[in-house]
Formats: structure tokens, C-alpha cells, sequence
């Protein structure tokens, strides 16, 4: 059975739970990705900063600041799986979860990738991206 580290996108951007939002913002851009794991100083995740979450807890309740940073906007704790962890077993995570990305992390609990629905879509992996696009859709809080 493959695991999540055959599709994964390996060593992705990340910040820390200090690093400015509009920072955050810019590594989106310059990554061209939808969210941004925020890690601890050993590299462990302790949250996710998505591009709706900087729009919805942050811009449309009008709490943008020049000050604002990472950990004001991020969803914590932070769900992961390891390197090792089946295809299916991540996807399950996402649908139950109702999220998008899962960061990944080595033995040590240090990012190492990220797996989203776009990777999944990539790998031809019609049924399962289908599956949790269809999931994580539907109206209502994670399980």
C-alpha cells in the first residue's frame, strides 16, 4: 500500500508562530499554496495558517494590523501524520478532520511535507481527492 511520502510535497515553506502575517501571506504567494504550517523552533507543527483563515478570522472581523502574526490567524492544534502513514489512513484523517492539507512529519515530529488534495489529484488518485473534496465540503465542525 503507498504511503503519504510518495505524494507529499517535501520540505515546504513554514513559519513560526511569530512570524508577521503579511509574511505569512507573501510565502503563500511565493509558494503558491493555500496554507502555511507553523512550526515551534525544533521544527515541530503547532499550527496551520490557510489563506481563509487569514480572511475570515483576521480581515473580515477587521483585526488586520501592521502587527498581526502568524499565531493570531492559525487553526491549532495542528493534525499530522507520519512519513509512513498510508494513503488511505491521510485520507481519513482529512475527510473526518475536514481539512485540506496535512502536514507530515518524520520520527522525531519535525515537518518534512505536506500532503493536500492537489497532491492527492496529482498522484491519479481520483477516487480518494473525490472522496475528500466531498467530505470536507459538506456544511458543519469536523467529527
Amino acid at each position: 500500500m503507498q504511503n503519504v511520502s510518495s505524494i507529499m510535497t517535501s520540505n515546504p515553506a513554514f513559519c513560526r508562530i511569530d512570524t508577521p502575517l503579511h509574511a505569512v501571506a507573501r510565502l503563500m504567494i511565493d509558494n503558491d499554496c493555500g496554507g502555511i504550517p507553523v512550526v515551534d523552533m525544533e521544527g515541530k507543527p503547532l499550527g496551520f495558517v490557510t489563506d481563509r483563515d487569514v480572511a475570515v478570522r483576521i480581515v473580515a472581523t477587521g483585526h488586520f494590523e501592521a502587527s498581526s502574526i502568524a499565531g493570531d490567524a492559525m487553526s491549532a492544534p495542528c493534525k499530522t501524520v507520519n512519513t509512513n502513514t498510508s494513503l488511505q489512513e491521510c485520507t481519513k484523517l482529512m475527510e473526518s478532520e475536514k481539512i485540506r492539507r496535512v502536514p507530515i512529519v518524520d520520527d522525531d515530529g519535525r515537518l518534512s511535507g505536506i500532503v493536500s488534495i492537489a497532491d492527492l489529484a496529482l498522484a491519479g488518485k481520483d477516487s480518494a481527492t473525490a472522496e475528500v473534496v466531498s467530505e470536507v465540503s459538506k456544511p458543519g465542525l469536523p467529527h
